[in-house]
């Protein structure tokens, strides 16, 4: 795939950027190496001031930033700027806990003494230069939720964007450099995947983390794995959405839309598997699709757009295949299910509701990266948790209900990084945020995501 900038609303190709030379690659390997000799000792407060002015700085570029990333891969430039806030929330976030959350732990005085120590302390210390390779579906936030932490904890950090967002992906390299982080603390390498593995293969490169395909994690895991170097995978999801008889019905199926076509449905997060029960199936589904089929689809620069176009041509076409399989094989199109005969450029797909869904279908079993929903009745509880665990993936879930047993037994049951109830998945820098089976492992955001790169190192001393 060429490293360039397309516009999905139109497909035309805007810039197209040459990949980085292997002696440029090196050049930016070796500025990563010395940068982390110097950055690691830097004090909290340090760290915490220079990360506060690139949340400055990018809370100035706001309208800048989201018409770039809308630009290069579709979403509603109202969804970009709120992209780009969320951004800034999370590297203040921080600056001001990064220092709390990385604090010397002192174990039991019992234990210390049971060691033979005089005293003994876990501290937390960076590990070198972390290798990320982001996608484009949220090209600012995915690099941010990584970057900040990793920086704050005194490593550095080696962007490979997604092909398709080389200006995003400049631009937060110009960013942190604005800013004042020292050269080599945050660098952007405009090559493409074939290069990823001699990169992460250097022992220059401490560490991994991806946010992308299953085949890419696949990929990134095996080679980290050979050379022993940790990662932290965050891949695919098809989250269900669990509505049962005590829900709030109105707001569960106008949540429900977002939750959908959030990103133009394009989010490993985003609720995909309608799971409802048949007591108030028919009252769900009758205000889901009517929701459905009010979205505004349209130029993504329009500030009236809710759906704008996917981000590619070829995203466009794994999503009608799928749709196409489940038609043929007797599903049924409530709404939706074909490109919007009013849009005739660009990679438009409707907003769909596909019910009658069997496990022969391939979208029962699929990933659907796109506005398509899948609409299941179910007679029970233990039927609606069964069929929320059907699937290879177990990257977050949500459940409508006003019942305390039932949400005790799916926060139990439910096989996922995460369940919200009442509410539509969405991630914190407070929180943890990961997966799952094939939805990957670690965690990013919180304590957790900032502690995945870092040596938990004891420090013992005799009496």
């Amino acid at each position: 795939m060429p490293i360039a900038t397309v516009n999905p609303a139109t497909g035309e190709t805007l810039e197209t950027f040459q990949p980085l030379a292997h002696a440029e690659v090196e050049r930016r390997l070796a500025a990563a190496d010395a940068a982390y000799a110097e950055h690691r000792l830097t004090e909290f407060a340090e760290r915490a001031r220079l990360l506060n002015l690139a949340a400055d700085l990018l809370e100035e570029d706001v309208p800048f930033v989201a018409r770039t990333m809308t630009t290069e891969m579709g979403k509603p430039v109202k969804a970009a700027r709120a992209e780009a806030a969320k951004c800034v929330k999370a590297m203040r976030w921080y600056a001001e806990h990064a220092e709390a959350l990385l604090a010397d732990e002192h174990p039991a005085s019992a234990d210390v003494a049971d060691s033979g120590a005089s005293r003994a302390v876990v501290r937390y210390r960076p590990i070198g230069p972390v290798l990320a390779v982001m996608p484009w579906n949220f090209p600012l936030w995915q690099v941010v939720r990584f970057a900040a932490p990793a920086l704050m904890a005194g490593n550095v950090g080696l962007l490979k964007h997604a092909s398709n967002v080389p200006q995003t992906a400049l631009y937060l390299e110009d960013l942190f450099l604005r800013a004042g982080f020292p050269h080599g603390c945050f660098q952007t390498l405009l090559v493409g995947s074939g290069a990823v593995e001699g990169i992460l293969r250097d022992q220059r490169v401490a560490a991994a983390t991806l946010t992308g395909s299953e085949p890419a994690g696949q990929s990134v895991a095996s080679i980290a794995g050979h050379e022993i170097k940790k990662t932290v995978l965050e891949l695919g999801g098809s989250d269900p959405y669990l509505v049962l008889p005590s829900a709030d019905i109105d707001r569960a199926a106008t949540v429900a839309v977002t939750a959908r076509v959030q990103n133009n449905g394009q989010s490993c997060i985003a609720a995909k598997r309608f799971i409802v029960h048949a007591d108030v199936y028919d009252a769900f589904r009758d205000r889901f699709v009517a929701g459905m089929r009010e979205l505004t689809v349209g130029d993504p620069m329009n500030e009236e757009t809710d759906v704008g176009p996917l981000a590619s041509e070829q995203g466009r076409t794994d999503l009608e295949e799928l749709v196409d399989d489940a038609l043929g094989h007797g599903a049924t199109a409530l709404c939706g299910g074909q490109r919007p005969k009013e849009q005739e450029r660009g990679w438009y797909y409707s907003p769909t509701v596909l019910a009658d869904v069997t496990p022969q279908m391939r979208i029962h079993r699929e990933e659907a990266f796109g506005p398509v929903a899948t609409l299941y009745r179910v007679a029970n509880l233990d039927e609606a948790v069964d069929l929320a665990n059907t699937t290879p993936f177990g990257l977050s879930s949500n459940v409508w209900t006003r019942d305390d047993d039932e949400m005790a037994r799916c926060a139990r049951d439910i096989q996922a990084g995460g369940v919200f109830f009442n509410g539509m998945t969405a991630s914190h820098p407070g929180l943890p945020f990961g997966g799952v089976k094939r939805s990957g492992y670690g965690r990013e955001l919180s304590g957790h995501g900032i502690r995945e790169f870092c040596n938990m190192t004891t420090v013992w001393y005799g009496p």
